[in-house]
């Protein structure tokens, strides 16, 4: 066998065997860079009523926030809170999200039922310029949270914290 015949099939070998290690290591890769789906979390966030900002209990109560439970089984979340970047704070009492359920806590007075959640505030909780809203547990821990910022965007960030 000549050197250029061994050459040519050593190179054959080592690119066969790249192929099967790549073919191999790219579905486990890709399954190593998904997140979980995260128990509870922050689902939406609605922080800048379209008109003015009149503290109306109907302009207080377009300013809300999703919270879902991507479970089956409901979660207690009875000492839960949200807040905001100034201590601003929503206590949850009494309160159990079903599973795959969502509950929207809005800002201003309303009669709390299994969806919706109100804080009964007569201000605004969520700056409509910056701010950071926070879930945690009954025990201070994140959960959660989603952030929007100065510059003129309008939407919400997801920290990825879990």
């Amino acid at each position: 066998m000549t050197a250029s015949a061994t050459a040519r099939r050593l190179t054959a070998a080592a690119l066969t065997t790249a192929a099967v290690t790549a073919a191999i290591a790219v579905p486990a890769s890709a399954a190593d860079h998904r997140w979980p789906q995260p128990h509870v979390e922050i689902s939406r966030v609605h922080y800048n009523f379209l008109g003015r900002d009149n503290r109306s209990n109907h302009s207080l109560n377009k300013e809300w926030v999703d919270i879902t439970n991507n479970r089956r089984h409901s979660v207690n979340l009875d000492g839960w809170t949200l807040s905001d970047e100034d201590g601003r704070t929503y206590t949850f009492h009494h309160y159990r999200l079903g599973g795959r359920a969502t509950v929207r806590i809005h800002a201003g007075m309303g009669h709390d039922t299994r969806t919706d959640l109100y804080q009964d505030r007569r201000a605004y909780m969520w700056n409509n310029r910056s701010d950071t809203v926070t879930l945690r547990n009954d025990h201070g821990r994140i959960i959660d949270d989603r952030s929007w910022g100065y510059g003129g965007y309008r939407g919400y960030h997801h920290s990825g914290r879990h």
